[in-house]
């Protein structure tokens, strides 16, 4: 298993990106956050990624060459239209928009819609944050997750994202997890190693529980929490789709399929500068860091989260990794 850089992830994806079409700068865009992914241990939305990219350029699923269009619906609301592309590029053209509202508002929204999947929500979040900005991230996806006491998926595993600034330009709190039990990657992942699956993790066709990941992946996941995680996932379907304008996750085909219509995702972001009623936000967020800190082996949600610059990438996929860059077949 090569040890591989970071610096080389993002360069082997960019080169990737761009022999199956993309444009240089929308490349770097995308492989940025593929870097970012692997550097956090988040494998799901890194390398493991970037052959469906690849594959959805050349059938027309995402378009690498479309220019975001950005606007502002109101003077505190921003939208950027990723056209069927990348959402990775729709969040960086829209980005000092974003932020300029936020700063002359003291809250801003970021509308993305169109867009191809996001992958991981919290890359997006964690940016607006290091700009010392509180913000709040939704997306939604394909549908996988049936509603408590159902059997037909309705959502997707519609992911949550939080950054909280430091006021040193990191992150003090910092999380990004799925509405779902579970990612369904990781069910796939447990199919691929002939594992099963926690119980409580999904339902089988018929809306039984099941531990078979290929059981739960011909039925639905379930939600984080039962009910309540069900009202997360409502939540995030709701400004991702329908505040957007994009689609709702029933109409989304499987998001590493090849072929079919383009995803046309939205994701959601609210922008807040702590700052905004001249209170002293850093004194609250020192007194809840402090009370959690004094109980051994507590912590807040991503603290002293730090990213790796040296990466073990599986032979294969590192392999797979270099066929991409050479293009299409």
């Amino acid at each position: 298993m090569p040890l591989v850089s970071t610096i080389d992830i993002e360069r082997a994806s960019k080169s990737a990106l761009v022999a199956y079409g993309a444009k240089d700068w929308i490349a770097v865009s995308v492989a940025r956050a593929i870097a970012d992914a692997e550097s956090f241990g988040n494998v799901i939305c890194g390398l493991y990624y970037l052959e469906s990219y690849c594959r959805q350029l050349v059938t027309g699923r995402v378009d690498g060459t479309v220019d975001p269009q950005v606007s502002a619906s109101r003077p505190g609301s921003i939208l950027s239209d990723a056209k069927f592309g990348f959402s990775q590029p729709a969040f960086e053209v829209a980005l000092p928009s974003a932020i300029a509202a936020a700063h002359t508002n003291g809250t801003a929204s970021l509308s993305v819609a169109h867009a191809h999947t996001c992958t991981s929500l919290g890359y997006f979040t964690a940016q607006l944050a290091a700009k010392g900005f509180l913000a709040i991230g939704f997306t939604n996806a394909s549908p996988v997750v049936a509603p408590p006491g159902g059997n037909q998926k309705v959502i997707g595993t519609n992911p949550i994202a939080m950054s909280v600034p430091d006021g040193e330009g990191g992150l003090a709190v910092h999380f990004d997890f799925s509405t779902s039990a579970v990612a369904l990657g990781k069910i796939t992942m447990a199919k691929a190693a002939g594992e099963p699956v926690p119980l409580g993790w999904a339902v089988d066709a018929q809306g039984e529980p099941t531990t078979n990941p290929e059981a739960a992946l011909a039925g639905s996941l379930v939600s984080a929490g039962g009910y309540k995680g069900w009202g997360f996932g409502v939540l995030a379907e709701l400004l991702a789709a329908g505040i957007t304008g994009s689609v709702n996750s029933l109409d989304v085909g499987g998001l590493k399929l090849p072929d079919g219509a383009p995803h046309g995702l939205g994701q959601f972001y609210f922008i807040l500068d702590p700052s905004t009623h001249h209170v002293d936000f850093a004194e609250r967020l020192a007194r809840l860091v402090d009370a959690v800190g004094l109980q051994e082996g507590s912590r807040l949600p991503g603290s002293n989260r730090q990213p790796k610059v040296e990466i073990n990438v599986p032979d294969a996929l590192w392999d797979a990794v270099g066929v991409l860059c050479k293009g299409p077949p």
